[in-house]
């Protein structure tokens, strides 16, 4: 526990830094987590006797990131995106020695990029690049994320250490328990209706709506990535940070949470005020 603490008394800072200064920065950082997951997944998959390719994987979720960078040009490098990973992806597995599970790894690569590269380019998408005071609309919502995230991980962690009776999905994650869901649900729809009408004026319908949607993003994405570490037979993607594990193992939740986020935000946009 003392390890969890320290290190997320270090992280939590520079995750906010990012979010604030945006832009370029927030690319990079986008880069790197990118560049770094895509790691603990090949690794994984490498337990488990699959060979995906990492640079592959790497090089398609960085196109979805530059398309974020570059609205204009969003749709075009979407669709190169795509091109590449049949038109490259699948042509680079024909010389392998083995072809034994050629199909399941091209498969992988692109997933791998999709899984990553998809939710941190929304992200990216949604911060944009505007810098300076008042802070752009898209930096709250980027804080109204992390906040949401971070409020039901440790609310459900808690929750259901102290309380958990009645296992959520024991063949996939045997430690989660819909008590800790339910106790990490009600914090963050509290969170949801503070912060989503004091910070961004939504009406507290919608806000109500986000927090449970947010809760259940955060349940799959964390699911999700139980099943990858149950598939590869691994308990943690890495030790990248003391005390959490691998970097996946503190973003999961993030990653499906982004995509309903990045959605609502849109949609909250288009409906009239």
């Amino acid at each position: 526990m003392a390890l969890r603490v320290l290190t997320a008394v270090v992280a939590i800072p520079i995750v906010l830094l990012v979010v604030w200064l945006g832009g370029w920065v927030a690319f990079a950082a986008a880069l790197f987590v990118l560049a770094w997951g895509s790691y603990e997944l090949h690794q994984m998959m490498a337990h488990s006797g699959s060979r995906p390719l990492l640079w592959v994987s790497f090089g398609l979720g960085t196109l979805l990131l530059i398309s974020a960078m570059f609205p204009q040009w969003r749709l075009l490098l979407l669709e190169i995106s795509l091109g590449a990973a049949l038109l490259v992806a699948f042509p680079l597995l024909f010389w392998r020695e083995r072809l034994d599970g050629s199909l399941v790894d091209w498969a992988l690569t692109v997933v791998f990029a999709l899984y990553l590269g998809w939710p941190l380019s929304l992200l990216l998408l949604l911060r944009g690049s505007q810098f300076g005071w008042p802070p752009p609309r898209g930096l709250w919502w980027l804080l109204l994320l992390f906040a949401a995230v971070w409020t039901f991980d440790s609310a459900a962690f808690f929750t259901g250490h102290f309380l958990g009776r009645h296992k959520l999905a024991p063949q996939i994650s045997p430690g989660k328990t819909w008590e800790g869901v339910f106790g990490g649900l009600l914090c963050t729809v509290i969170l949801c209706l503070w912060l989503a009408g004091s910070l961004l004026q939504v009406p507290w319908y919608l806000a109500l709506i986000l927090g449970l949607a947010l809760s259940l993003a955060a349940t799959l994405g964390d699911l999700a990535e139980s099943l990858m570490k149950r598939q590869a037979q691994v308990k943690d993607s890495g030790q990248l940070m003391p005390g959490h594990g691998g970097l996946l193992d503190r973003i999961d939740s993030l990653l499906f949470a982004a995509v309903v986020l990045y959605f609502f935000s849109q949609l909250a946009l288009a409906l009239p005020h």
